[in-house]
């Protein structure tokens, strides 16, 4: 609707405010209101979902077995990759060309191999190490054993995903070291600190605003890639799922069941993604972002949005010729 008004101090001349319309934001809204829609109808119409059976299989033992595994490996394999990452971070920055070339070596391999095969490799270890030997290099060995009993699906899998995962985290953690500012490093080592204590109190804390929000998303991508293990079987959610549907032979319904645990289980670490985002981003932006609670609130405290007042504009930046 149209607003008018009469700018003071301007005679009596109507100003007429007549707010912007947007015809390509109902056409979009429109069409997506009508994919949305057919989705749903398809969803609730079509039999062959089998939402029974999703809903008989969903809390089922064996499903929330699987579920609590791919939690168990994807908070160890996260854990490796960090801890690994970090070192090889420090080890590519180091003034040592054998150590940062070994580090580089070491990414090079992981990242340019993918690791469903390396996976495999790890499962079939035994085939190039029958006997696994803890002792002095080149020396006497204190523990040895067969690799069959060392490498299960389980070990298979946390060495497969770990490792992986160590080599894309190194190269997120040596980003975040290199955005922090070089002057950091320096005024430390005015003050006598070395370059581990620098690194540990001065450097990592500030690069955590760089390395957490690529972290969270690798921390969601290995929650997916767990599936992988499921060639080599272990019992994580996705191999529990097709061990029901290889018995009853309802394969949908048991893959619908695996896609919305999935779905879950991301949407809650993405929801702790964005709080660990805005605790690290302290100090770094005037105000922090608002959480999904403080913009809903704020949606329905507010009353409408109200006319932009044009004449109050006009006054303050009125021509005084």
């Amino acid at each position: 609707m149209a607003d008018t008004r009469t700018a003071p101090g301007t005679g009596t001349v109507p100003l007429k405010a007549v707010p912007v319309r947007y015809p390509g934001r109902w056409v979009a809204a429109a069409v997506v209101l009508v994919l949305v829609a057919m989705l749903v109808s398809g969803l609730v119409t079509n039999d062959n979902y089998q939402w029974a059976v999703v809903r008989e299989y969903f809390f089922s033992e064996p499903i929330l077995r699987g579920l609590v595994l791919t939690l168990e490996l994807t908070v160890i394999a996260m854990a490796i990759g960090i801890v690994l990452g970090v070192i090889l971070a420090v080890m590519r920055l180091s003034p040592n060309p054998i150590v940062s070339g070994a580090a580089w070596t070491y990414v090079w391999f992981f990242r340019g191999t993918p690791v469903l095969v390396q996976l495999l490799v790890w499962f079939n270890l035994a085939a190039l190490y029958p006997v696994i030997s803890l002792g002095v290099p080149f020396g006497p060995s204190f523990v040895s054993g067969s690799a069959n009993n060392f490498i299960t699906p389980l070990a298979a899998a946390i060495l497969g995903l770990g490792l992986n995962e160590a080599a894309y985290m190194a190269e997120i953690i040596r980003a975040g070291i290199l955005s922090v500012d070089q002057g950091q490093t320096e005024a430390a080592q005015a003050l006598g600190m070395n370059r581990l204590r620098t690194m540990r109190r001065i450097v990592l804390p500030q690069a955590m605003r760089v390395v957490v929000p690529p972290t969270g998303n690798e921390t969601i991508s290995m929650l997916k890639t767990t599936s992988l293990a499921s060639v080599i079987a272990l019992a994580e959610l996705l191999y529990s799922a097709q061990i029901i549907y290889g018995r009853t032979f309802q394969t949908i319904p048991l893959l619908i069941v695996a896609v919305i645990w999935y779905l879950i289980l991301t949407s809650v670490l993405s929801a702790g993604q964005f709080y660990v985002e805005r605790y690290f981003a302290r100090g770094a932006v005037r105000t922090l972002p608002p959480t999904p609670l403080q913009r809903l609130r704020r949606q329905f405290s507010r009353g409408g949005p109200g006319p932009h007042d044009t004449a109050a504009l006009l006054a303050s930046s009125k021509d005084t010729r």
